[in-house]
């Protein structure tokens, strides 16, 4: 088994973390103390379960920081280089050590002496850290990179991003009740280690009391509102210690602090989850809609608190809600907080479908025409039986599908869908027409797959053949390498926290990768796809179709990057150049190059599909995602026959490349929904817009977005600026400090973007 390198960033970081409230001594000895637990109970062979929870008893609830001035609820967190976790946006995965931090926090320490503490934390998690033991069972020296090493064809991570619990479970049994069901099977290592947790989080419970009464002390005689919201909050906190919730801020607290414990950033259907309790508050006259306006509010001042970038979902709409009425109360209130709060965090996502109010809809539109970039919108008309379809699950569960990340499709409380693995199509493209080699860095990256050389490849079928034989190795490691991942995630940890909101992990006794979950999930990230694929069709018309070049004079100009030192020979590459540029693009409503789209998308999609299948997962998926992937591995890529140049940024998701959408947003749009949804876990579709779109033209606009949606158009990621606004941003940055953009399947300050980012986001489309 190698030992791979440990160092460096393990996922996109956008958001500025806000620093630990505890001084680095208090960190460094509760790294050590969390380390001695680990090493202590490896040495005694206690199961994983035991380790587990002997390890959160010394984070929680010491972690838990002090109440802030402005908190509605109670429940903020500090993170430390080490420690346990399910996602690398906090922290890591299970037992986990982010090495490059830890190393940065050693350099922090005043003396020799804790320098040295911190090396020996370093040498132990070396051998411990649940993801670094992934990457030296999977990785290799040139097919399969460490995420995010984007010199790789392919990347895989281990994490279990997206945990979407059943917190109703909880608000309906309360942790006393709860604790009733664990204890109601038949005993064994993972009840009894489920119990410790319970009992765990009741002293989590316990300390919030404590710190809002720290905060109540610090009250002035004049600040005699404050001290009444505080009041409330040691009040509902004593009144869910044992039992369940009986108020809608009482809810909202236990659902909060259950899914801080659990490391879950994701949440999911908050409208099913608190609708009932907003409803009969109002009703009662125990709060009005302003009281929770505020405490929503404060929620999401939480989540954007937590900084995880690309996370932090708030589901509302759509099917599946047993009260549609009170749920949509709730869903109002959150459009107010939503066009208030302009934050990144939360991802708050509107699903509507026939049945959605007007009113609802309109709120949602004047939200994203202000340039909140939310909600994004999912069309449930489509998604629904796309998800039902795609998962193999009957209606009634595909309607509680929610999505997470930057877009990806679990099914709340019921499955895994976490994505491990990621593909670069565009760069196995042009390593197919190099014999296997990289053309970016000139190593070989076939692995056992025979790729034919140029001289061979006479008709377009034998590129797409050569093409998607290399391809097709590629998503054989999909497979092997999320199932891989799911092994030794269940080999080091047990998750108990989110197995306990699990489906059916009680009832089965298990815990959550064990055989816990009602169904195991998996998604693979695409990237490069419309690239790839407009590269495809650029070969096919003018080397196969209208002969125009010979594949070797192509592929020859990319390898020059499209330049020389000779004026003759730079005249004669910028020819070829334009051409490839010229020739038709997806994002136009053409039928040649959206069907070449198509066929890559078929290929790609029902591959990993059928591999899942064959694996025995519940479901393999592919999603179209973007994070800022496309820019980092496009850094990384090779000149491509589309006529992009060597190291630009690769298309965003579902979208064109920059530049190449010549037709109008209608077109772009009917482009889109070429591709069959029930394939996919998730496909990220964005369009730019003016403010003047909407406010010149709304009847237009809406009609646009509903022609998308009628014609089966399944999602949409809208941003809104002015012409010349992010140029002026990026010159003048100061004057910015608020400006959100969608980046693809999140949001984030566009000053806080990196430089090539942010001319990725420029570089779209954009619309008035």
């Amino acid at each position: 088994m190698a030992r791979t390198d440990v160092e460096g960033a393990q996922n996109v970081e956008v958001s500025r973390p806000i620093p630990c409230e505890k001084t680095p001594a208090e960190q460094l000895a509760v790294m050590e103390r969390y380390t001695a637990v680990h090493r202590d109970a490896t040495k005694r062979g206690l199961s994983r379960l035991e380790r587990e929870v002997a390890c959160l008893e010394v984070i929680y609830p010491v972690l838990f920081r002090s109440i802030g001035d402005d908190d509605t609820i109670a429940g903020r967190l500090d993170f430390l280089p080490l420690g346990f976790g399910c996602v690398t946006s906090l922290g890591g995965v299970g037992h986990y050590c982010v090495f490059h931090k830890l190393r940065a926090f050693k350099e922090r320490l005043g003396t020799p002496g804790e320098r040295a503490r911190v090396d020996a934390l370093l040498d132990y998690w070396r051998d411990h850290d649940v993801k670094a033991l992934y990457c030296d069972e999977v990785l290799d020296d040139a097919c399969v990179g460490r995420f995010i090493d984007c010199s790789y064809p392919f990347m895989a991570t281990a994490r279990l991003s997206g945990m979407m619990l059943d917190y109703g479970k909880l608000l309906r049994l309360g942790v006393d009740g709860m604790a009733d069901l664990v204890a109601s099977g038949e005993r064994g290592d993972f009840r009894d280690a489920c119990g410790r947790a319970l009992d765990l989080f009741g002293a989590c419970i316990d300390r919030q009391v404590e710190l809002v009464g720290e905060a109540l002390a610090r009250c002035g005689s004049r600040e005699q509102g404050r001290a009444a919201e505080l009041r409330l909050m040691v009040d509902d906190l004593r009144a869910v210690r044992h039992g369940p919730p009986c108020t809608f801020h009482q809810a909202l607290q236990l659902f909060w602090l259950y899914a801080l414990v659990s490391g879950c950033i994701n949440y999911g259907r908050l409208d099913v989850l608190l609708g009932d309790y907003l409803e009969a508050d109002i009703r009662s006259g125990r709060i009005t809609e302003d009281d929770a306006y505020r405490w929503l509010r404060g929620l999401w001042t939480m989540i954007e608190n937590r900084r995880t970038t690309v996370n932090g979902r708030i589901v509302v709409g759509g099917y599946g809600r047993p009260n549609p009425d009170a749920a949509d109360r709730l869903c109002r209130i959150a459009l107010r907080v939503c066009r208030d709060c302009r934050y990144v965090e939360p991802q708050f996502t509107l699903r509507f479908c026939r049945e959605t109010p007007a009113d609802i809809m309109d709120a949602a539109y004047t939200c994203i025409a202000e340039g909140a970039t939310y909600p994004t919108l999912y069309n449930d008309d489509v998604e629904v039986p796309a998800v039902g379809a795609a998962m193999g699950v009957p209606r009634a569960v595909a309607e509680q599908y929610v999505p997470f990340g930057c877009t990806e499709f679990v099914i709340q409380g019921k499955s895994v869908g976490t994505p491990n693995t990621l593909v670069n199509l565009l760069k196995i493209l042009q390593m197919s027409l190099h014999g296997g080699v990289d053309p970016q860095d000139g190593v070989q990256k076939a692995g056992p797959v025979a790729v034919r050389p140029l001289a061979e490849l006479r008709t377009f079928e034998d590129v797409w053949d050569n093409y998607t034989a290399l391809l097709d190795h590629y998503l054989d490691l999909a497979e092997s390498c999320q199932t891989a991942s799911y092994r030794v995630m269940n080999r080091e940890v047990g998750f108990l926290f989110a197995s306990m909101l699990t489906d059916d992990c009680l009832g089965r006794g298990r815990a959550l990768l064990d055989g816990g979950v009602e169904i195991l999930g998996g998604t693979c990230e695409t990237y490069g796809n419309i690239n790839a694929s407009d590269s495809l069709w650029a070969l096919k018309t003018l080397v196969f179709d209208e002969g125009r070049y010979t594949l070797e004079e192509v592929v020859a100009a990319c390898d020059a990057d499209f330049t020389s030192a000779d004026p003759a020979e730079a005249a004669r590459l910028a020819r070829i150049q334009a051409d490839l540029k010229a020739a038709d693009k997806y994002g136009n409503d053409l039928e040649g190059p959206d069907a070449m789209a198509d066929r890559l998308y078929e290929h790609v999609a029902r591959g990993v599909r059928d591999r899942g299948r064959a694996a025995g997962m519940g479901y393999l998926l592919i999603v179209i995602s973007n994070n800022q992937t496309n820019t980092d591995w496009g850094l990384q890529t090779a000149a491509s026959p589309d006529g992009r140049p060597a190291g630009l940024y690769m298309n965003p998701a579902n979208n064109p490349q920059a530049g190449a959408a010549r037709s109008g947003p209608t077109a772009m749009l009917k482009s889109l929904v070429r591709f069959d949804p029930a394939l996919h876990a998730g496909s990220v579709q964005n369009i730019k817009l003016t403010p003047q779109a909407f406010s010149n033209h709304p009847g237009k606009v809406r009609a646009l977005f509903d022609t998308y949606f009628a014609l089966g158009g399944c999602q949409l990621m809208v941003t809104v600026v002015d012409r010349g606004q992010l140029e002026d941003a990026q010159r003048r940055p100061e004057l910015y400090p608020d400006l959100l953009v969608r980046v693809a399947g999140y949001s984030a300050v566009f000053v806080d973007l990196p430089r090539e980012v942010q001319d990725e986001v420029m570089s779209r489309m954009l619309w008035d």
